[in-house]
């Protein structure tokens, strides 16, 4: 059964750093598209990162543009978000999927919550 499971959330001051892991079983995200999503409170879900399969570069929403950094392990089926200079509007629930539109993707995992806060 394939499962991606989302690590590292937590609490951080404004203008501090977490790194986010979208770990998979198998070899699901060689093959894939990643999406990186979240939403926040009374907000829809939107998408932050993706990462193509093929070669080619990470396109980013532009308010994470230079704050944020996907990248992927392929040995450990890892995909990794680091969140730099985090803002209280990047308080979410952070998700990764298997492609980068929500309504197609296969599997997604349950969320790391990240709270930015003082």
């Amino acid at each position: 059964q394939v499962q991606l499971v989302e690590s590292g959330g937590g609490l951080v001051q404004p203008g501090g750093s977490l790194r986010l892991s979208c770990a998979a079983s198998g070899g699901l995200l060689r093959l894939s598209d990643v999406g990186w999503f979240r939403q926040a409170p009374g907000k829809e879900r939107e998408l932050i990162a993706c990462m193509p399969s093929i070669e080619g570069d990470t396109s980013y929403k532009d308010s994470v543009k230079g704050r944020f950094t996907v990248s992927k392990d392929t040995a450990k089926n890892t995909v990794y978000l680091q969140m730099s200079n985090l803002e209280p509007e990047d308080t979410a629930l952070y998700y990764c999927a298997t492609d980068c539109l929500w309504s197609v993707a296969l599997y997604w995992g349950r969320g790391a919550q990240v709270i930015v806060s003082s």
